[in-house]
């Protein structure tokens, strides 16, 4: 406890390449909970230990695809009420997993634990520049509560140049109807 400020944890932990399970790395960090205001997202500050795989190939292949797509891509469940993903729709999933991180970090108190469950929809949004532009609705699970949490989000990436969420707001329960 900080008197005043907040609680502070430290924290050790191993970090799992999403593409490959058997690339970790040592992640140190500190994560801040401000006292009172749940409006305000925990400061963290972190050191990583060594490299992940690079995606730059991977990521130069998705991104010449959907640019090369005649009409925006659309798509729904991701994954499927069996749990499974196609591989053109992986990218998609791990661009949304990468988002909802922003998202869940944002809106995270020392009460909650978030989980992104499932893509219900994203829609690619026409653009004139070189970015993608992805208009997400997305499910989390909230571990604590089990509630399932409809949170709408936009997405913007390009490849060497990161994920960028320009809008999210969390979604009335009925938006999953």
């Amino acid at each position: 406890d900080i008197d005043d400020v907040g609680r502070k944890y430290h924290l050790e932990l191993v970090l799992e390449d999403i593409l490959d399970k058997d690339s970790t790395v040592n992640c140190t960090a500190e994560v801040l909970y401000h006292l009172g205001n749940k409006n305000i997202a925990p400061a963290v500050q972190f050191t990583i230990e060594g490299e992940l795989k690079n995606t730059d190939e991977a990521d130069n292949i998705f991104y010449s695809r959907i640019k090369s797509l005649e009409k925006e891509l659309v798509a729904e469940n991701i994954p499927d009420s069996h749990g499974s993903v196609s591989p053109e729709m992986e990218p998609i999933r791990l661009l949304a997993q990468v988002a909802s991180g922003y998202v869940i970090w944002q809106n995270s108190t020392e009460n909650t634990k978030f989980q992104l469950a499932q893509i219900k929809q994203v829609k690619q949004v026409k653009r004139s520049d070189d970015c993608l532009e992805f208009d997400y609705m997305i499910l989390l699970h909230e571990m604590v509560s089990q509630e399932i949490i409809p949170w709408q989000m936009t997405v913007l990436w390009r490849p060497q140049h990161g994920v960028q969420v320009t809008q999210d707001s969390c979604q009335p329960k009925h938006a999953l109807e």
